[in-house]
């Protein structure tokens, strides 16, 4: 990817998006599922790109280098996730699926830094405060996974993915942590 420029992985990242969706509108007959399901593979689309920035900031932090392409990266996974939250609330409405406020609010929090992000990325500047970012989004993600695992989404049974999903964000949280922790002065400049 990083022989890509910014535009064209946007463009990719939006083409894959709008072929789920199609292959939903394809494959499914209820309005509701069609949204539930680009939803779901949306949703597996920008935890791949969520892990690629966490590793472009650990990347950068241990060079001190610039934050360039992780701010373009943040940017792109901004967008896709505001797609997939798109699919997820027409998923709700279509399916008449409750909302839970206690549950929503940490969820709107984590989209409300996704989309903050990458416009206020040069402005943080010890590098240590990007982590909240990465730790709280993908805490979200995590608890959303070990809802799944647990079967506490209607309509959506668990599956193998979300054990994956779970213990690939749990080896991600240590890995880079430790990592980081070893560099700790490059976290404080």
């Amino acid at each position: 990817m990083s022989k890509l420029s910014f535009k064209q992985i946007l463009l990719i990242g939006v083409l894959i998006e709008i072929l789920i969706f199609l292959i939903f509108y394809l494959l499914k007959d209820n309005i509701g599922d069609i949204f539930r399901y680009s939803a779901r593979y949306s949703g597996r689309v920008s935890l791949i790109i969520y892990l690629y920035c966490f590793h472009l900031f650990y990347q950068s932090t241990l060079t001190n280098g610039s934050l360039k392409r992780l701010k373009e990266m943040v940017y792109i996974f901004g967008v896709l996730h505001l797609i997939h939250f798109c699919f997820l609330a027409l998923s709700v409405y279509l399916n008449d699926l409750p909302i839970i406020p206690v549950k929503v609010t940490g969820g709107a929090l984590a989209y409300l830094m996704i989309i903050l992000y990458p416009f206020v990325i040069n402005k943080i500047k010890k590098r240590s405060y990007h982590l909240i970012y990465f730790y709280y989004v993908g805490i979200v993600m995590l608890l959303t996974y070990v809802s799944r695992i647990k079967g506490d989404f209607i309509g959506a049974d668990p599956e193998l993915f979300h054990k994956i999903a779970f213990f690939v964000l749990i080896f991600c949280f240590l890995f880079y942590g430790i990592k980081l922790y070893k560099h700790r002065k490059n976290l404080l400049n």
